[in-house]
């Protein structure tokens, strides 16, 4: 059920279960703001046999120039974190704070403190470098 509320929901394309793992996710998330609208970018949903008593683990794996995703693609997102994680929150609702995320990237929260920098003193330059980093290794969009 809520596999099929995240198919239909705009903001991502080629939501499925991985490798017929009905624990892990995998899709294309579509930003709808610069600098990351011009790519899709993958991401994966991993459900914890415990789920919904605990968070899903969201992690982006095209590489993504932003403060909040470190290399690995692990996210900083409050939203599964087991200080902030209710059960009734809805897999399509951590995408959505994913996607919300990635259209505004928030200095405050962080992995890649060199970015969250930039972004905050040169935006010009941040902005450059996520559109090239973004030209360079997201996905086409689908159309």
């Amino acid at each position: 059920q809520e596999l099929e509320e995240a198919r239909r929901w705009e903001g991502a394309r080629d939501v499925r279960p991985l490798d017929g793992n009905v624990r892990r996710w995998t899709g294309l998330l579509l930003p709808n703001n610069p600098p990351y609208n011009t790519g899709a970018f993958r991401f994966e949903l991993t459900f914890s046999p415990n789920h919904p008593l605990e968070p899903p683990c969201a992690t982006l794996r095209t590489p993504i120039y932003h403060p909040s995703v470190d290399l690995e693609g692990r996210v900083c997102q409050p939203l599964t974190t087991h200080g902030h994680w209710e059960p009734a929150t809805r897999a399509i609702q951590v995408l959505q704070d994913l996607l919300l995320q990635l259209d505004s990237p928030e200095p405050r929260r962080l992995l890649r403190p060199d970015v969250a920098r930039e972004l905050q003193e040169r935006p010009e330059e941040f902005r450059r470098r996520a559109e090239e980093h973004t030209r360079l290794h997201a996905e086409p969009r689908p159309e």
